[in-house]
């Protein structure tokens, strides 16, 4: 996964919120009690701490991911989902644009230097922000769907939530251009579409039909 392909989904965000008005961002998004302003305002104020990960990784400092933490996150979002359009559309592309500079910054030596996000390091920031801007784009509802989710995102979805298959199953995703398994146990075999499959397995609405028995899965990672 390269820079380039968060972004090309950076710029579908930001093409999608461009003109959004009061009235849009009110409305509901496809998360269960979220509007779409939530869903902005969350993926600014993701963009901004990942930019902070980044930049104080490249000063050789860790530093946590949201000051407060979880509580202190969900409390912004809160806070900032009923703001103007305007505002909101002005947060996201600064902190967007801001977050894919610092990106720019980063060397090819550097990937590796860790971060307290997820504990884990810049590679893996990385492939964060790839996931939050590709699923949370969906999740506006303003026409982006998951079909247009690649090969390589749908793969690598899929093995960032390998944790969700349930215990003493052995699940099998089966589409026409791919099989996936995951899990030891019982066989339960879906059929879909693999973008449908994969945000069937991310906890999303498809906009096609899976047939098979859907298992309840277990939380995100």
């Amino acid at each position: 996964m390269a820079l380039n392909e968060v972004r090309a989904i950076a710029d579908q965000l930001l093409a999608v919120t461009a003109d959004l008005d009061d009235a849009t961002a009110r409305a509901d998004s496809a998360l269960p009690g979220w509007s779409r302003g939530h869903v902005i305002t969350h993926i600014a104020n993701f963009s901004e701490a990942m930019t902070r990960q980044v930049d104080q990784a490249l000063q050789g400092r860790l530093v946590e991911v949201y000051d407060g933490g979880r509580p202190a996150r969900d409390a912004a979002i809160e806070a900032g989902a009923d703001r103007p359009a305007a505002e909101l559309r002005s947060h996201v592309s600064q902190a967007v644009t801001t977050l894919l500079a610092s990106w720019d910054k980063v060397g090819p030596t550097d990937w590796p230097l860790p971060i307290l996000h997820r504990n884990s390091n810049l590679s893996a920031g990385l492939q964060a922000t790839w996931r939050e801007l590709t699923i949370h784009t969906t999740d506006l509802d303003l026409g982006i769907t998951p079909t247009t989710w690649s090969d390589d995102f749908c793969l690598h979805l899929l093995d960032f939530l390998r944790a969700r298959t349930p215990d003493n199953t052995h699940l099998i995703l089966k589409s026409p251009t791919h099989t996936w398994d995951n899990g030891t146990g019982t066989d339960i075999t879906l059929e879909g579409t693999f973008t449908d499959l994969t945000a069937w397995y991310a906890g999303r609405p498809t906009p096609g039909p899976i047939t098979g028995p859907t298992p309840d899965l277990l939380p995100w990672p």
